[in-house]
């Protein structure tokens, strides 16, 4: 006996192979940072200056503390990620280690 299968049920399992293939994109891209508030790293914008803190001076170095991200010690002292990352090239943006001392001048 031979089993046919209709027109209307392979184009529903394309379509549900499509979509898990997409909702699979979509978890790889935001665990990789690429989307949303859930990241543990944002998204690195140099599209705007370097903002500047309360009193207008940049300290000479900063320590890293628990859960600090390139992105929020550039906004913590006005220093940009690329300024920080080009003065401290030894540093792995994505390992932070608490304790550890970036230069910013």
């Amino acid at each position: 006996m031979e089993k046919r299968t209709s027109a209307p049920a392979r184009v529903l399992a394309t379509i549900a192979l499509l979509g898990a293939l997409l909702v699979f994109i979509l978890a790889i891209s935001s665990s990789l940072g690429g989307g949303g508030s859930g990241g543990s790293h944002p998204p690195v914008s140099t599209a705007r200056g370097p903002r500047q803190t309360n009193n207008g001076h940049t300290p000479a170095v900063y320590v890293v503390k628990y859960g600090d991200t390139l992105t929020s010690i550039a906004h913590k002292t006005g220093v940009s990620v690329l300024r920080i990352q080009t003065l401290n090239p030894h540093v792995d943006p994505q390992i932070l280690i608490s304790g550890e001392r970036l230069r910013l001048r």
